[in-house]
């Protein structure tokens, strides 16, 4: 099928780009710098405000996947926060207007959403059903972006909001990569005392729930994209290392991750919030993970 990529240059895009790619099927990237090149995707231009030629492409598209945004590994100071926010909101909105004035819209519209709308989760998982919306920039911004998805006048398309967990896989600019470099130099050990869950899922994982999402038609609204099983962020990276060989990890003191964040212009919350989301919906609607236990992911991911 035709399948139309807003922000597919990021990694996860990529992933995706060449998980569909690989399948056979025509991606097409909408992207901010169009003369970038991905393999597997013709790459189009567009500004993520405004409507332009690149709406053509949706007529007769069989999908539409939007990971457009804004980083957050950022500081959450007043420029940034505004650029994080319109990046989603704007980007969403031009997308739900494009895809209403289709003759011929995309059947279903996948959009870019993250786990981290959850509260900070220490007592149970938090699914779909049950899970309890929590406080704070970047929930607001989750459910903003959220509002905006579904508020789009797009009556013939089913939509489905990616609640994605941390993408683990390997490649520049990736998760996987940043943890692994930390383990290398003995500084993956508990982080704050490590209590704090952890929710990931492997690039393989997230690529084949994008495909299922895409197939099953029965599925709308917001759908976690997390392996079933998250676990505390100090058994999380006792098995990173254990993966990589690594026989000892420094632990790291809430000041030392305050210090570091700042050094480094990210938030501490990436890595202290207690993020337990768990796949209700996938899991009901018959999605089976490759990858379901964090060790064997690890094993896996350490072998690429």
């Amino acid at each position: 099928m035709k399948l139309v990529m807003p922000g597919g240059g990021g990694f996860c895009g990529r992933l995706l780009v060449r998980y569909f790619a690989a399948r056979g099927d025509e991606v097409i990237v909408l992207s901010r710098t169009p003369t970038e090149t991905i393999d597997g995707a013709r790459v189009l231009s567009w500004d993520g405000v405004t409507a332009g030629s690149w709406t053509e492409c949706l007529e007769g598209a069989g999908a539409v996947i939007n990971l457009a945004g804004r980083t957050v590994n950022s500081r959450y100071h007043a420029d940034n926060c505004t650029q994080i926010y319109a990046s989603r909101l704007d980007s969403t909105r031009v997308l739900g207007a494009a895809i209403a004035a289709c003759q011929a819209p995309p059947p279903v519209w996948l959009n870019a959403a993250s786990a981290t709308i959850y509260r900070d989760a220490y007592d149970r998982p938090m699914d779909e059903a049950t899970g309890e919306l929590g406080k704070g920039f970047s929930v607001d911004v989750c459910r903003r972006w959220e509002q905006a998805f579904f508020d789009a006048p797009t009556p013939g398309t089913r939509k489905v909001a990616l609640r994605s967990a941390m993408v683990f896989a390997p490649g520049r600019g990736g998760v996987w990569d940043a943890f692994a470099g930390l383990a290398k130099f003995g500084l993956a050990g508990s982080m704050a005392g490590g209590r704090q869950f952890v929710s990931w899922i492997h690039g393989e994982d997230f690529c084949r729930s994008v495909e299922f999402l895409l197939e099953k038609k029965a599925l709308a609204g917001p759908v976690n994209l997390a392996a079933p099983n998250p676990l505390p962020n100090a058994a999380f990276l006792a098995a990173l290392r254990k993966a990589l060989g690594v026989p000892f990890g420094l632990p790291t003191a809430r000041w030392m991750l305050v210090v570091g964040a700042w050094l480094r212009q990210t938030e501490t919350e990436l890595l202290l919030k207690s993020r337990r989301a768990v796949p209700g919906r996938l899991l009901e609607a018959g999605f089976a993970f490759r990858f379901p236990d964090w060790a064997a992911a690890a094993q896996d991911l350490a072998r690429k």
